[in-house]
C-alpha cells in the first residue's frame, strides 16, 4: 500500500467512526427501562461450558434470563467462572492474565470456553480458546460454527460490564488503569472502539521506532502522524461522547438512589481541543502537533502528547472532592454507582438490550441499604448479573438462580 491510499483509507474509517458517535442517542428522562422491551432482548447466556479452563476441567451450566449468583469458599473458582465469561469479549478479561496461565494444570494444554449466547440479534454460539501446540500469546475464537472470527467481532456480539476487587484501587492507581477502564465503557457502546485503539498504538510505535533510528523518511514520517492524528481524535470524541451520555445518566439518578453521584472529567489535550472546536480541526492541531514535537519526543524516546496519556477524573459530587480522596467504602461504592450507570446507558442505547454484568465479592461489603438498593437496581435494569460471594445468605432478597461451587463442581441451591 502506497503512503497516499494507506493515508486515505485510514481517513475513510475514521470520519465514518465520528459518524457513528454522534448518532448515539441523548437519554431522555427519567432514565428507566422502558416497559414496552422485551426480555427477550436483553444480553444472557442460557448455556456454559468450560473445557480444562484454570480449576474447571469439565463445567457446564444451562440457565435462564435470571441474575445468577455462585457461593462458595476462596479458591472454589468463582472468579474463575467470571473470568471465563469476560474472554466471550475481545480482550484479556476481567483479569488482564496472559492467555498461557489460563489453561488447567491436570489439562490436555489447551483450554475452551463455549457459551450460547441470547440478544436482541437472535441466539449466538460463542467459543474461544487455545489449542495445544499454538502460540501461547493468542487465542481463537469461533462464532456459530465459523472458526478463526477476528476477536475484534466478540465486541459486536454481546456487551459486558464487570467489577471485580481488583479495580477498588481504581481511582488511587496509575492513568493507565483508569484510560483501560474507560476504553472498556466506550467499547460496550461502539465495538469499533478497541480496533482503534489498537490501531493508534501500532502507528505510534512506528513513529517512536523511527525518531529513535534518527533517520527517516519525513514523507512516509508524515503519513504515519496522519494516521495517529485520525485515530487519535477518533478515540478521544469516543470517550468524550461517552463520559457525557455516562454524565447524563448519572446526574438524573441523583435523588433516586443511596449510591453517591459520581463527577466525571477527562483530562487530555485531545479531550479539552473537542470541547472548542470540530473534530476535524482538532485532528489537524494534533497532526501538526506531532511534526512539531519530534525532536522532544525522540530524545524521549516516546510520544509524549495523545489519548494514550488521558487520564479519567472522577469526584465525589455530593463532597465535592476527587474519589482518590475518598474513603475505601465511598470509592466502591462510586465504582458501583459508575458501572450501574453504565448497564443503564447502553440498555437505552441498545434499546431495551440490557449488558451482561459481573460483580464479583461486590455484595457482601455493602451496607443492608446499598445491598438492598443493587439487587433492587439491577432488577429495574433487567440485567443477567452475575454475582459471587462466600454464603448465599448475603443474596437472600435476590431473585437469583443460585449455584455453591466447591473445587470446581457446581450445585444448584434453589
Amino acid at each position: 500500500m502506497t503512503p497516499l491510499s494507506c493515508m486515505s483509507s485510514c481517513q475513510c474509517v475514521s470520519r465514518g467512526y465520528l459518524d457513528g458517535i454522534s448518532n448515539l442517542a441523548r437519554p431522555a428522562f427519567p432514565i428507566a427501562p422502558s416497559p414496552s422491551w422485551k426480555k427477550e432482548q436483553i444480553y444472557w447466556i442460557s448455556e456454559l461450558r468450560l473445557t480444562d479452563f484454570r480449576n474447571h476441567s469439565d463445567l457446564s451450566l444451562s440457565l435462564s434470563s435470571r441474575p445468577v449468583v455462585l457461593v462458595g469458599k476462596n479458591g472454589a473458582g468463582k472468579t474463575n467462572l467470571l473470568e471465563a465469561i469476560s474472554l466471550l469479549l475481545p480482550g484479556r478479561g476481567l483479569r488482564g492474565a496472559a492467555m498461557s496461565e489460563l489453561k488447567c494444570e491436570t489439562g490436555r494444554g489447551s483450554w475452551t470456553v463455549w457459551a450460547k449466547i441470547e440478544g436482541p440479534e437472535g441466539t449466538q454460539s460463542v467459543g474461544t480458546g487455545q489449542i495445544s501446540g499454538m502460540d501461547h500469546s493468542r487465542r481463537e475464537a469461533r462464532v456459530n460454527g465459523c472458526a478463526s472470527v477476528p476477536l475484534h467481532k466478540l465486541a459486536r456480539l454481546c456487551r459486558m460490564v464487570w467489577l471485580t476487587p481488583s479495580m477498588d484501587g481504581l481511582f488511587m492507581g496509575a492513568a493507565m488503569e483508569r484510560r483501560q477502564f474507560l476504553d472498556r465503557l466506550v467499547l460496550a457502546l461502539n465495538p469499533e472502539h478497541k480496533q482503534y485503539v489498537m490501531a493508534f498504538d501500532k502507528s505510534m510505535r512506528q513513529r517512536n521506532n523511527l525518531l529513535e533510528q534518527g533517520r527517516y523518511d519525513p514523507a512516509w514520517l508524515g503519513v504515519i502522524e496522519a494516521q495517529m492524528a485520525e485515530y487519535g481524535t477518533a478515540i478521544a470524541a469516543a470517550r468524550c461522547e461517552t463520559i457525557a451520555l455516562l454524565q447524563d445518566i448519572l446526574s438524573a439518578r441523583h435523588s433516586k438512589t443511596p449510591f453517591p453521584v459520581a463527577y466525571l472529567q477527562l483530562d487530555g489535550c485531545l479531550e479539552s481541543d473537542l470541547a472548542g472546536r470540530p473534530a476535524i480541526d482538532v485532528e489537524d492541531r494534533y497532526r501538526l502537533r506531532l511534526k512539531e514535537n519530534r525532536p522532544t519526543d525522540a530524545r524521549a524516546k516516546r510520544t509524549l502528547e495523545g489519548p494514550h496519556r488521558s487520564d479519567l477524573a472522577v469526584y465525589h459530587a455530593n463532597k465535592k472532592h476527587l474519589a482518590r480522596l475518598c474513603s475505601t467504602g465511598e470509592q466502591k461504592i462510586l465504582l458501583i454507582s459508575l458501572v450501574l450507570s453504565h448497564a443503564r446507558l447502553i440498555a437505552i442505547q441498545k434499546r431495551g438490550a440490557a449488558p451482561l454484568v459481573l460483580f464479583d465479592e461486590v455484595a457482601a461489603h455493602l451496607d443492608i441499604v446499598h445491598r438492598t438498593t443493587l439487587f433492587e437496581e439491577l432488577h429495574e435494569i433487567g440485567v443477567q448479573a452475575w454475582m459471587t460471594g462466600i454464603e448465599k445468605e448475603s443474596f437472600t432478597s435476590f431473585d437469583a438462580q443460585i449455584y455453591r461451587l466447591t473445587e470446581g463442581r457446581l450445585e444448584n441451591l434453589e
